[in-house]
């Protein structure tokens, strides 16, 4: 019997939308999104009688783009298929898709493991398919009283990318989907931003337990949680001595919960033969005209090197595609000098306002930014000043006001620090420490933490415009005193 503090086993199929102009079949826009349901539509992806596929060398060349960088090898030939069910979305009642011979097998994704270090995850194969429709539920999708159809998305070109189960936690799946879109987007053929842009199907068990797939989850965040909660599910059952059914189950994400669907289907279910409309793919000699640019563990070390980042800080900025374009720009003017401080401003501090704000990147000017870490780095401003600076300068362009440049919110909010003149300083600490006599109790007793409270409370009295090391040279002197 399993042992539910065994070993959780992950596996992810990831379907990812290229960005191609037109669909994978036929002329078509794939740009529907400001239009309205089934007006980008025609007898092929409508699959009407007569109506005959022709293939998007874009979104063959795109795919192959991907395998490259994902170091699969291109088989000598592969083929389309046709995948048979019957869903309300399936306008053919048949996929277009791969199954024996695909476009890729092998390869693998490097990503940091829970343990530390790098963990390398084994692809097993690449294939290309259509997308189907979409359904558009009119109420609860359990008891709503009708659904819709829109045939604008079938047809859209898909790449699914099938791995080993070599995750071992959700937190590693979630790291393996960041940076296999960051992979993407490198490469230029997908743009997350895009509704349905990627879909996960993510298989789970518990070493010595059935497997469970859970369908369909279409968030990052998404497939975390969804595995989070299948581990804590299945441990349970574990637990209590009943058995993990093979199934297939459902992401609600506005519960937090997974739920069943079906039994899982098997392979034969779906009756695949070989696409008849369609000629065998022989593609592998056009591999040397596929060019790669630099992707993100390459820039990352370039990043240490060039710009003497750390190691977290290489990792995290060039996990985004804009995040690393955005640092560059910022110290393109002094390279060497700015890059250690803004680095860790830019990782930091500026990535987690804007997460706090739902912000984009876009609305920051990277010329503000720089004169911000120009001021750190002058010893202008405090850090705590440098934090309110910065939080003024979002906010402004999140309410499209007037943006200020860093110098002016310095000057508005007279935020400068005052070098040499201590007097309000040695005011500001006599003041902390007769109104917290428990702090000095505290110091007194030999307990570290009341130096720092008193720091924050001198801070708050300058409005951070004490200098760090002038504040604490005189803190601690006044503290002695007292301790006498």
């Amino acid at each position: 019997m399993a042992d539910p503090d065994g070993q959780v086993i992950v596996g992810l199929e990831v379907h990812c939308q290229l960005d191609t102009k037109s669909k994978l079949f036929c002329g078509c826009s794939t740009d529907y999104r400001s239009d309205g349901p089934n007006t980008h539509v025609c007898p092929i992806c409508l699959g009407l009688p007569g109506a005959m596929p022709a293939l998007n060398k874009r979104a063959i060349e795109y795919a192959m783009k991907v395998a490259k960088a994902l170091n699969c090898e291109i088989l000598n030939e592969s083929e389309f298929s046709r995948k048979n069910y019957f869903y309300p979305d399936l306008d053919k009642a048949y996929q277009i898709t791969q199954y024996d011979k695909p476009l890729a097998e092998g390869g693998y994704l490097e990503i940091e493991s829970d343990e530390g270090g790098e963990r390398k995850i084994r692809l097993t194969r690449i294939h290309v398919e259509e997308d189907p429709g979409r359904l558009v539920h009119m109420g609860n999708v359990e008891r709503g009283k009708y659904s819709l159809v829109d045939y604008n998305r079938a047809g859209i070109p898909l790449i699914e990318i099938v791995s080993e189960p070599d995750m071992r936690s959700p937190k590693e799946a979630r790291k393996f989907l960041n940076k296999l879109r960051a992979t993407l987007e490198y490469l230029n053929v997908f743009d997350s931003e895009k509704e349905g842009s990627i879909r996960v199907d993510a298989n789970i068990s518990i070493k010595g337990s059935e497997r469970v797939e859970v369908k369909n989850i279409t968030s990052y965040k998404g497939v975390e949680k969804a595995l989070t909660f299948e581990v804590t599910r299945q441990k349970n059952l574990i637990r209590r001595g009943q058995k993990i059914e093979r199934e297939t189950r459902h992401y609600l994400e506005a519960r937090g919960v997974t739920q069943a669907g079906r039994s899982k289907e098997q392979e034969h279910d779906y009756r695949y033969f070989p696409e008849p409309d369609l000629r065998p793919l022989r593609v592998r000699s056009w591999l040397d005209g596929i060019v790669l640019p630099e992707l993100p563990d390459a820039r990352r070390e370039r990043f240490m090197a060039e710009y003497g980042c750390s190691l977290n800080h290489a990792r995290t900025l060039t996990g985004e595609l804009k995040l690393a374009n955005f640092f560059e720009k910022v110290v393109a003017s002094d390279k060497r000098g700015l890059s250690p401080l803004a680095a860790t401003w830019i990782a930091d501090t500026l990535k987690g306002e804007l997460n706090y704000r739902d912000m984009s990147l876009d609305l920051v000017e990277p010329a503000a930014m720089t004169g911000l870490v120009l001021l750190l780095k002058a010893e202008t401003i405090t850090d705590k000043s440098g934090v309110e600076v910065l939080r003024v300068m979002l906010d402004q362009r999140l309410k499209n006001e007037p943006a200020e440049t860093p110098d002016a919110i310095v000057k508005r909010l007279n935020l400068a620090k005052t070098p040499g003149d201590t007097g309000a300083i040695t005011k500001a600490i006599d003041e902390a420490i007769t109104e917290n006599p428990k702090a000095l109790d505290d110091y007194r007793a030999g307990r570290s933490g009341a130096l720092n409270f008193l720091v924050g409370q001198v801070m708050k009295k300058t409005r951070g415009k004490a200098d760090p090391a002038e504040l604490n040279r005189l803190l601690t002197g006044e503290l002695k005193k007292r301790e006498a």
